[in-house]
C-alpha cells in the first residue's frame, strides 16, 4: 500500500520531489565529500612523510661547519636514532632555465641535492625513492604543478645541461610556504657543479620518540651548535604541507554544515507544503478515526525513500567531484593508505545525514495533533492568525504607496514565522556566497603582507649565504637611495640568537634587526620595539615561549646576558611563525640574511626597477612584493578561489531551489485568499507582483544579515583558519563590487526568476473552487 501512495504522490508532484532529493543529495555528497578529503589528506600526507622519512628536526646552517662536533652530539645524545648533513647547493634563479623558462623571478631559493643516504628521501610520483643517473635531473613538483617544466625538457644549470626526467616530491619542501626549493642531481652532476653556487647545509635528526622533541630542541640549542639559518621541526613540516588543502576543506566543511541546515529547512517547506494540500484529506482520515501514528507513517515513508535515493545519489556523486578536489593532494603527496576508510566514513557520514533527516521530518510531522478534523474539512487549509501588522496601513505608509507592494509586505508582516524559514535561508545562502569570497580577496590581495610580519613597500632585495653581506647590503641601500625613483629605503638584518628559557635553559630565536618604523606593520598587541631594551615576538613565538607585552626576556649578547621587555606581538606566517623583531646594534652573531625594502613614488615603474636592480646585483634574490605574495601563497590562493567559486554556484542553487518551493508552498496554502483577490477584481499579475514584492523584501532583509553575519562570524572562522598559520588578528579584504553589488544581484536575480516560476501555478486558482463560504 505504501509503495502504491508513495508512486501516485511522487507522480503528483515531481518537481517538489526532484527539488528535495537535489537538497538531500547535495547534503549527503558534501558531507561526504568533507570526510573523503579529510581522510586522504591525513593519509597521504602521513604515507609521504612515512615513506620520505621526513626529519623530526631540521636545522639549516649556512657558513663553516664542523661535523665531527655535530657527530659526537649525536651518539652522545640518548634521543637520536638517525643522524646526518645533508647540502643543499643554493643556485641563483637566473642560472636555472627549464625548457623555455627561466626562475629569474622565482622567489624561492633554488638549489640542487643528491639523493640523502639514511632519511629525507626526496620521492618520485609513485612514492619511491629515486636513483637518478647522471645528466639526469628530477625537478620539484610544483613546477609541473604551474607548467613551468614537463618531463623530457632540456634543463641548463649554471652552464651545464641536464634532462629533465621527471618530478619530485620533498616532505620537508613541497609546500609553497618553504622558502627553498630541491632539485636533485646525480653524486657525479653535483660535485662538478658544486663550486658554482653556495652551500647551506641541512643537519637533520630523527628522534627515537617524538615526545622528546621539545628537550632535544633545548640540548642542541644549549650545546652551541651550529645555527645560522632556520630551525624546523616535523610538526611544522606537516603544517606546512597540509594548509593549503586543509583551508580549502574547511571551506566545504563549513559549506557541508550551512547546506545541511538548508537541506533540512528545504524539508520543512515541502512537508509543509504537502500538509497544506493535504488538509482536507489528513481531516478526513482523523474524522474516520485513524491513529496521527499510521497518517504520520504515510508522510515517513514518502520521503523515507526521497532521503534514501538523495544519499545514495549523493554518494555517487561524491565521487565524480572527488577526483578533482584530491588531484591537488594527490600530486604534491601522492595516494593515501587509507581511501578504503575514507569510503567508509563517507558512508557512516551519509548515514548520519539520512537519520537526521527521518528524525527532522518525524519532529515536523508532530503538528498533525494539532490538526482540528472540523476545520481541516470545513476550509481545506490551515487558519493562520494575522498579528504583527495592525498598525502598518496603506494610508499610513508613503514608502509603499502601491498596493501590490504594501500587501505583500504587509502579508511579511502579519505571518513572521512563516517567512522566518525563508529568510534564514537567504541569510545563509548570503553567507556561503560572501565569506569563501572574502577569504580569497584576503588572501590574494596586496594587504594580506600585514599577516606575513612585512611591512607596505614595493621592492625587496633579499641577500643570504653570500660573502661581505654587510658590505654588499650597503652598497644596494646607497644604490637606492641615489635613486630618484625611490621614496623610501629599509634595512632589515636576521640574525640567530640564545634565550634564556624559564628553566634556565637556552633556545635559539631569530631576530630582525633594524629600523622597523620605516615600513612599519599592524601589531595585535603593544607596538614596535623602539628602544635597544625592547623586542616584540611573532604571536607563535609568544604562545610558545608564554610572554606577554610587558614580559622580560634574556638574550645572549656578545657573550653577555641582556634583559629586554616585550614591547609588541604581531602577526606573521613566514618562517613556520617564528620571528621577533628589536632594534638593538649587534657585530658578534652571524647574518643569516638580509633584506632591502624600497617604496618607489611611482607605481607604475615597479616591474622595471625590479628587472634593474635584479641585474645591477645578481647575487641578491629581487623581487616586487606582489610577486613575493603570491609565490609563496600561490597553492593556498589556488585552492580557496575553487572553493569560493563552487561556494556562490551553490549559493544560487540554494536560493532558486528554495524559493521555488517556497512559493509553490505559499500558492498551495493561500489559495483561499488568492480566491478572495481574485474576487475583488485583481488579476493574476497584480497577484504576482504582490509574490514578488514579498520575496524580494525577504531577499534584501536576508542579504542584509548575511552579509554582516560574514563580515562578523565569518571574519571570525576564516580568522581560525588563518590563525594556524601565525596570524594573531584578521580582518577581512572585502571587494565591494564583488561583495555587495555582484552577489546580491545574482541573488536577486535568482529569487526574481524562481518567484516568478513558483507564483505560475496561481493564475490557475479558480474563484468558485476555493471560496466555499
Amino acid at each position: 500500500m505504501f509503495s502504491r501512495i508513495i508512486r501516485n504522490d511522487i507522480f503528483k508532484s515531481k518537481a517538489i520531489t526532484v527539488t528535495t532529493m537535489v537538497f538531500v543529495a547535495a547534503s549527503a555528497m558534501l558531507v561526504s565529500l568533507a570526510a573523503i578529503l579529510v581522510v586522504n589528506l591525513s593519509g597521504a600526507l602521513d604515507t609521504l612523510m612515512t615513506q620520505a622519512k621526513t626529519p623530526h628536526f631540521m636545522q639549516m646552517h649556512s657558513g663553516e661547519i664542523d661535523t665531527a662536533r655535530l657527530t659526537a652530539f649525536a651518539e652522545q645524545n640518548s634521543s637520536v636514532d638517525e643522524f646526518q648533513v645533508a647540502e643543499f647547493l643554493n643556485i641563483d634563479g637566473a642560472e636555472i632555465i627549464l625548457g623555455d623558462n627561466s626562475l629569474a623571478n622565482s622567489v624561492q631559493d633554488n638549489g640542487l641535492s643528491v639523493q640523502s643516504g639514511k632519511f629525507d628521501y626526496l620521492l618520485d610520483l609513485d612514492g619511491n625513492v629515486i636513483n637518478v643517473s647522471d645528466g639526469e635531473i628530477y625537478v620539484p613538483v610544483s613546477y609541473l604543478k604551474d607548467n613551468t617544466a614537463k618531463i623530457s625538457d632540456k634543463a641548463v644549470i649554471s652552464g651545464k645541461e641536464f634532462t629533465v626526467k621527471g618530478f619530485l616530491r620533498d616532505s620537508t619542501m613541497n609546500s609553497s610556504l618553504s622558502a627553498s626549493k630541491r632539485f636533485l642531481v646525480s653524486s657525479n652532476d653535483y660535485a662538478e657543479i658544486k663550486s658554482l653556487g653556495n652551500i647551506e647545509y641541512l643537519i637533520e635528526f630523527r628522534l627515537k620518540d617524538m615526545s622528546a622533541l621539545g628537550a632535544f630542541e633545548t640540548a642542541y640549542a644549549s650545546a652551541g651548535l651550529e645555527m645560522n639559518g632556520p630551525t624546523v621541526t616535523y610538526s611544522l613540516f606537516k603544517m606546512m604541507n597540509a594548509i593549503s588543502d586543509g583551508m580549502m576543506i574547511g571551506v566545504i566543511l563549513l559549506v557541508s554544515l550551512l547546506v545541511v541546515v538548508v537541506a533540512f529547512m528545504c524539508i520543512r517547506f515541502t512537508l509543509l507544503a504537502k500538509i497544506e494540500d493535504d488538509y482536507r484529506e489528513i481531516g478526513v482520515m482523523k474524522a474516520i478515526g485513524l491513529r496521527v501514528s499510521d497518517i504520520k507513517k504515510i508522510y515517513l515513508a514518502k520521503y523515507m525513500a526521497i532521503a534514501a535515493a538523495g544519499s545514495i545519489l549523493g554518494f555517487v556523486l561524491s565521487f565524480v567531484f572527488k577526483g578533482m578536489l584530491l588531484e591537488n593532494i594527490r600530486l604534491y603527496m601522492g595516494e593515501s593508505k587509507n581511501s578504503s576508510f575514507a569510503v567508509v566514513l563517507g558512508i557512516i557520514g551519509i548515514l548520519l545525514v539520512f537519520l537526521a533527516i527521518m528524525a527532522y521530518v518525524n519532529g515536523v510531522l508532530k503538528r498533525f495533533r494539532k490538526i482540528s478534523a472540523a476545520e481541516a474539512i470545513r476550509f481545506g487549509t490551515s487558519q493562520d492568525k494575522n498579528r504583527g501588522a495592525k498598525r502598518f496601513t496603506l494610508s499610513g505608509s508613503r514608502l509603499f504607496n502601491t498596493t501590490n507592494i504594501f500587501l505583500g509586505i504587509k502579508d511579511v508582516l502579519s505571518r513572521k514565522r512563516l517567512y522566518a524559514t525563508m529568510l534564514a535561508v537567504l541569510v545563509i545562502s548570503a553567507f556561503i556566497m560572501i565569506v569563501p569570497q572574502n577569504l580569497y580577496n584576503t588572501i590574494s590581495s596586496k594587504s594580506f603582507i600585514s599577516y606575513m610580519g612585512i611591512g607596505n613597500y614595493d621592492l625587496r632585495i633579499q641577500t643570504n649565504n653570500i660573502d661581505n653581506i654587510s658590505g654588499k647590503v650597503t652598497e644596494i641601500v646607497e644604490t637606492m637611495k641615489s635613486d630618484q625613483a625611490i621614496s623610501k629605503v629599509g634595512v632589515l638584518t636576521t640574525k640567530t640568537f640564545k634565550a634564556k628559557t624559564e628553566n634556565e635553559s637556552e633556545e635559539n630565536i631569530k631576530i630582525e634587526l633594524g629600523d622597523h618604523s620605516i615600513f612599519p606593520i599592524v601589531y595585535s598587541k603593544g607596538k614596535a620595539p623602539a628602544a635597544n631594551d625592547e623586542i616584540a615576538f611573532s604571536t607563535i613565538y609568544a604562545d610558545e615561549m608564554s610572554k606577554k607585552v610587558g614580559d622580560v626576556i634574556t638574550l645572549v649578547i656578545e657573550g653577555l646576558e641582556k634583559d629586554l621587555t616585550v614591547s609588541g606581538i604581531y602577526s606573521d606566517i613566514t618562517n613556520g611563525g617564528k620571528t621577533a623583531k628589536a632594534v638593538f646594534a649587534d657585530n658578534s652573531a652571524g647574518i643569516m640574511w638580509s633584506i632591502v625594502s624600497a617604496e618607489l613614488s611611482d607605481k607604475s615603474l615597479v616591474d622595471v626597477k625590479v628587472a634593474e636592480y635584479a641585474d645591477k646585483f645578481d647575487f641578491a634574490k629581487t623581487s616586487d612584493i606582489d610577486e613575493f605574495v603570491t609565490q609563496t601563497l600561490g597553492s593556498t590562493i589556488s585552492s580557496v578561489e575553487m572553493a569560493s567559486y563552487a561556494a556562490v554556484a551553490v549559493a544560487l542553487v540554494i536560493t532558486v531551489l528554495v524559493t521555488l518551493l517556497f512559493m509553490k508552498m505559499l500558492v498551495a496554502k493561500d489559495r483561499y485568499s488568492i480566491a478572495v483577490l481574485k474576487a475583488f477584481g485583481f488579476t493574476n499579475s497584480d497577484i504576482k507582483a504582490q509574490y514578488v514584492s514579498r520575496t524580494v523584501f525577504v531577499l534584501i532583509v536576508g542579504i542584509v544579515l548575511g552579509t554582516l553575519l560574514a563580515n562578523t562570524l565569518g571574519e571570525m572562522l576564516a580568522g581560525l583558519i588563518i590563525s594556524s598559520l601565525g596570524a594573531s588578528t584578521f580582518n577581512f579584504a572585502v571587494n565591494p563590487l564583488s561583495a555587495y553589488l555582484f552577489s546580491p544581484l545574482m541573488m536577486i536575480c535568482a529569487v526574481l526568476i524562481a518567484t516568478m516560476i513558483g507564483t505560475s501555478g496561481a493564475g490557475q486558482i479558480k474563484i468558485s473552487e476555493n471560496i466555499k463560504e
